[in-house]
């Protein structure tokens, strides 16, 4: 059974690695965690702050967009192409397909994730590391953190390109190790950006675990209905999601019985806005709430909600009719 889900993970991811979206989207976040140099230059003394901020929304929001494409399009493509029909007529079950497609999306998010990570707390490092070591290129004076950063950055990716050209028929699964080493090489580096460092890392995995939720919510819609569709149901319930606080204390004076129905709401749909804590939390700075344990709570609330909507979705996607 492990080994049919892995196959069908492993071969979801593939398929996801190659999407042109998925390349389009991964350049804008790459290019947003550049652009957080010229927003932070405009700042007073704030300027890691700034980066730290802005990347952290980046990865939450390009992070959620992904999740949304890939769910909503990864099981519609195989019953266009029909290529689902040759794999289901072999010894798998259809709740195994369905998790396999899920959790390759889910590595998918993961190193997507991790490499955007890495270049904003590249950025951090460039920001916040500025001690002249006296180098100069094309008559511009060389910072350590450039320095560094660039050593850094040609190590990774000769590596990559190494690995790329040996790995002839496993290309797009160099990625998964390289992803993570990338992340951790840069974190490292930017030990510098001291708190920010801790608000970017600590709100990559919050992101992980709400695009985990999120992809399961696209996987059920897309079990019975088309992309389109798919992707506006669970754009509707990433909003309530994030709306799920404001939604159970609504003033009753405003809305009446409304109030209650709102609450009812609140309490059905994951509760997202546990995902994008208040910046103080993430920072450890809030004395009678554990960071630790609140990123634990939150992965526990991810793995609950997915589980569900998954066997959810299993339910509807085997008692489907394929025409």
């Amino acid at each position: 059974m492990l080994a049919r889900i892995f196959a069908i993970a492993m071969n979801a991811y593939r398929e996801a690695v190659r999407a042109r979206i998925l390349h389009g989207l991964f350049g804008l976040a790459i290019g947003t965690a550049a652009f957080s140099l010229v927003i932070a230059s405009l700042s007073l003394h704030q300027e890691a702050r700034v980066v730290a901020d802005l990347g952290a929304s980046s990865i939450s929001i390009y992070a959620i967009v992904v999740a949304i494409v890939l769910g909503a399009t990864s099981l519609y493509r195989e019953l266009e192409m029909k290529t689902v029909f040759p794999i289901l007529s072999r010894p798998l079950r259809r709740w195994e397909y369905l998790l396999g497609k899920y959790l390759g999306t889910l590595l998918t998010l993961a190193v997507f994730i991790a490499i955007d990570a890495g270049a904003v707390m590249c950025v951090l490092a460039l920001q916040t590391d500025e001690t002249p070591i006296g180098i100069t290129i094309l008559m511009l004076p060389i910072t350590a953190g450039v320095l560094k950063v660039g050593v850094m950055v040609v190590i990774l990716v000769t590596v990559l390109v190494v690995m790329l050209l040996r790995a002839k028929y496993t290309r797009v699964f160099v990625l998964i190790p390289w992803s993570a080493a990338f992340f951790a090489c840069a974190f490292v580096l930017a030990s510098t950006a001291g708190d920010e460092r801790r608000l970017v890392a600590m709100s990559s995995v919050l992101t992980l675990c709400e695009v985990g939720i999120v992809t399961a919510v696209a996987t059920l819609f897309s079990s019975f209905s088309s992309p389109f569709l798919t992707s506006v149901l669970t754009v509707f319930v990433v909003l309530v999601g994030r709306s799920a606080d404001s939604l159970a204390n609504l003033p009753r004076k405003l809305f009446g019985v409304f109030t209650d129905v709102f609450k009812v709401i609140a309490r059905i749909f994951p509760n997202l806005h546990i995902y994008v804590p208040a910046r103080p939390l993430l920072l450890g700075h809030v004395s009678d709430v554990s960071l630790a344990a609140y990123v634990g709570g939150a992965a526990a609330h991810a793995v609950f909600y997915a589980t569900v909507l998954l066997v959810l979705s299993a339910i509807i996607f085997r008692k489907r009719d394929f025409q």
